[in-house]
């Protein structure tokens, strides 16, 4: 894609560029683009290339294969960014809620009869020793 890009921005530059031939004191032919003396001056016209429908039909199918490759990088990319902001999400959670366990206090959880049921010490512990295990498994 790049290659024919630049040959189009050249291509002006080119087609102005004039084109000198002459013979040395040897016979040998020389060309140049700054004239010597008994040089001639010589018409170069581009040469055009006909690209056939195989071709075209070709180049069109790797158009078509790179395009999706791209979409494809671009939505992998979009959805680990969204993995990852999700991830911090999650971890920012794991994190306020072991610093709430951290700060003590007396936890407890209601029962089906509506009573309160306070947790031990053991039960908090383990439960703050889950969370930092969890947060080390997917935060760090």
């Amino acid at each position: 894609m790049r290659v024919p890009l630049l040959l189009l921005a050249l291509a002006p530059v080119l087609a102005t560029a004039e084109i000198y031939r002459w013979t040395d004191a040897q016979g040998q032919v020389h060309f140049g683009q700054r004239p010597a003396t008994g040089a001639e001056r010589v018409d170069v016209r581009p040469q055009v290339v006909e690209r056939d429908e195989a071709t075209r039909q070709r180049e069109q199918r790797s158009e078509k294969f790179f395009e999706a490759r791209r979409e494809e990088r671009q939505v992998a990319g979009e959805r680990a960014g969204q993995q990852r902001a999700q991830r911090e999400r999650e971890c920012q959670g794991l994190r306020e809620e072991l610093e709430v366990l951290q700060r003590g206090g007396r936890y407890f959880r209601t029962d089906a009869t509506g009573e309160r049921v306070y947790y031990s010490e053991n039960d908090i512990e383990k439960a703050r020793q889950q969370l930092a295990s969890r947060i080390r498994e997917r935060c760090d």
